[in-house]
């Protein structure tokens, strides 16, 4: 019976998991992981719970509450906060309490900000010299819980204990958003950083 037992959960694991470049990924028992197939981070972030985005339409800072418009903004695990600005094509911005930010790279001029993440699906940037706080000028939005998704536009983001994941459906691509790193996927490749940038992908 044992026996048995151990062949159905073999049989059920080998399910679901598939191989990209000679290593098991895991697809739909957990958060994404580097290397997953785009199609399969994007079935994941679609997977979970989608809430309504017109709670996330405002944002808070010391108090004082700032409606957003059409704009989204949200926290999530605790330790990034991002905003996704609704005109046309968008974009996600996040600020993400790094363990290990990029360093100021020789071209940064101002104040160094290793932690944010400018995301517009073709293009995905880590670090940033930035003179003003931009759309965090005007506070953090409210929590988006573990499992739950909101989208605007071509974006759509969900909350992970393994962090923030959020894809774009224009140009199938994907990024994780976490204080372990930010990771690419899909089309999303290594490129030479712009002046100013710690770090960048590109389609």
């Amino acid at each position: 019976m044992r026996i048995a037992a151990f062949v159905a959960a073999s049989v059920l694991v080998a399910g679901c998991t598939h191989t990209v470049a000679g290593h098991a990924q895991r697809a739909h028992l957990g958060a994404p992981v580097a290397g997953a197939p785009i199609a399969d981070v994007i079935a994941w972030i679609e997977a979970g719970h989608p809430v309504d985005p017109s709670g996330y339409h405002s944002a808070t800072r010391e108090g004082s509450t700032t409606q957003l418009g059409a704009d989204v903004a949200f926290t999530a695990t605790g330790k990034t906060s991002c905003v996704i600005t609704a005109n046309h094509p968008g974009a996600l911005t996040c600020l993400v309490k790094l363990i290990d930010p990029p360093p100021r790279p020789d071209t940064a001029y101002g104040r160094w900000t290793g932690g944010w993440v400018d995301y517009d699906g073709a293009t995905l940037q880590v670090g940033a010299s930035r003179a003003d706080p931009g759309p965090f000028l005007r506070g953090d939005g409210p929590e988006l819980a573990n499992g739950n998704t909101v989208a605007v536009g071509d974006f759509r983001c969900r909350a992970d204990q393994a962090g923030l994941f959020c894809g774009n459906s224009s140009h199938r691509s994907a990024a994780r958003v976490a204080p372990e790193g930010v990771q690419p996927f899909g089309c999303l490749q290594s490129v030479p950083p712009p002046d100013g940038v710690g770090i960048a992908f590109g389609c």
